[in-house]
């Protein structure tokens, strides 16, 4: 190999002889497939596998390139991923210094992309920083979008199959996690946009029993929950017709052309894709919050949001009637939308789950950059947390923000929700970065 600190290690489990590799203070076990599945069919667990190398390129689902994101976050490279109906994969991320008479606190990473695009392993969301500074275990998840996994209504395309997806994820690393050095009895979920949505229902899923303790929800859009049904029912007759395609990239090109409209169904028709209340493993829609204030002793919660979460999209829209408003109305629109989509429904949730007796942390990231007009935008958090500035380079959403403000209160952060990781708790004597509003929810609030 060209890079001389790159080595080879393998992990012997009672799943197989798992291959990894050894780099710059950790070791990283790149997509092991933990389940498979045929379209619209629920994953089937695998029992053992014989895999002896490390694969070329990272498996995803199929799915489209989304301009935006590309702007946002900055461009993949399609040549380093390999399109996979069956996306079921994990990747596991460890401390190289290990003494194996410890059990490391494990946290399970749920990517966002609004249910439709991205994957577990994206140069974005490395969590090597967070591992080598905080001794931690990071298992990045990878699970069925949009079509393939989020969107359903009857008996030949079942609805929330990435869900199961997820399921299925976590009782792979509840049963297997500590033959990488992970304690199986401290594992946290951690999710952010979509992800933390999901995050967020898994806690009243059936089937999740005892498979987690925490979780940490970064800017979930809960404000997008409610009266989903209409929207999704016709998107899902309107696309009747691509289930039998044998070209996936068909199906996902053609799908476009009936996305719900936003005049008909309002904000949360930008997300067309997402978990559908009254389907298994969920409860009818009118019973979640009942469900999460039922559950509430069961988890440790962290949630939050950033205080400008629609500002890239509102004022770096290249056309539309944004572009022509005002910077005191773009402004108006950010913080309505924000506290609609993110920040009211994240407070009732909080306040719910509270008055269920539950341990509940609630935060907000802000920008302190002068003359930075986006402000703490929609992922903002997770160069924080996934510190890698070869990665972050080409992003405009951190265009600018100088690199030594995010590795400094990235840092703190990624101590903090270690801490919490650990512990269930964030002492008040833990140093804070300047950026972070952290709150504790007083039981029965």
């Amino acid at each position: 190999m060209k890079n001389q600190t790159v080595s080879l290690h393998t992990f012997d489990t009672p799943f197989g002889k798992i291959p990894a590799l050894k780099e710059n203070g950790i070791i990283r076990a790149a997509s092991i497939r933990y389940a498979r599945s045929e379209r619209f069919k629920m994953p089937v667990p695998l029992q053992y596998t014989e895999t002896e190398s490390v694969p070329d390129k990272t498996p995803v689902c199929p799915q489209n390139i989304s301009p935006l994101l590309e702007r946002l976050i900055g461009s993949t490279d399609p040549e380093k991923f390999e399109v996979d109906e069956s996306p079921q994969f994990l990747t596991v991320t460890r401390p190289e210094a290990f003494s194996g008479n410890e059990s490391l606190p494990v946290i399970v990473w749920i990517h966002g992309g609004s249910y439709e695009i991205g994957c577990g392993d994206l140069p974005t969301s490395d969590p090597a920083a967070w591992v080598k500074e905080q001794d931690v275990i990071v298992v990045s998840v990878s699970y069925r979008l949009g079509l393939f996994g989020f969107l359903g209504g009857d008996e030949s395309r079942p609805a929330n199959l990435g869900l199961f997806d997820m399921i299925e994820a976590l009782k792979w690393i509840r049963k297997y996690i500590s033959f990488f050095g992970g304690d199986p009895g401290n594992i946290s979920l951690f999710g952010q946009s979509s992800g933390g949505d999901a995050v967020a229902h898994l806690m009243i899923s059936e089937g999740t029993e005892n498979l987690f303790r925490r979780v940490i929800i970064h800017s979930a859009p809960l404000g997008f929950r409610h009266k989903r049904q209409k929207m999704s029912a016709e998107f899902f007759r309107n696309t009747a017709f691509l289930k039998d395609e044998k070209e996936v990239l068909k199906m996902t090109e053609q799908y476009t052309k009936f996305l719900p409209s936003t005049l008909r169904y309002g904000l949360k028709s930008a997300m067309p894709f997402c978990l559908q209340y009254g389907y298994a493993p969920l409860c009818a829609e009118k019973d979640s919050l009942a469900m999460w204030r039922k559950n509430a002793r069961q988890y440790d919660v962290l949630i939050g949001s950033n205080h400008d979460e629609t500002s890239f999209y509102v004022k770096t829209a290249e056309k539309g009637i944004y572009t022509y408003l005002p910077e005191r109305i773009l402004d108006r629109i950010v913080r309505s939308t924000t506290v609609s989509i993110y920040e009211k429904p994240a407070r009732i949730f909080a306040e719910n789950y509270a008055q269920g007796g539950g341990n509940i942390y609630t935060f907000r990231i802000h920008s302190k950059i002068k003359n930075n007009p986006v402000g703490a935008s929609h992922c903002v958090d997770l160069p924080l947390i996934f510190e890698n500035r070869e990665a972050w380079k080409h992003s405009e959403l951190l265009k600018d923000i100088p690199w030594e403000h995010i590795r400094e209160n990235g840092r703190k952060l990624r101590a903090l929700w270690a801490e919490f990781a650990r512990t269930g708790r964030i002492s008040n004597d833990s140093e804070r970065p300047e950026i972070l509003e952290l709150h504790k929810v007083p039981p029965g609030a």
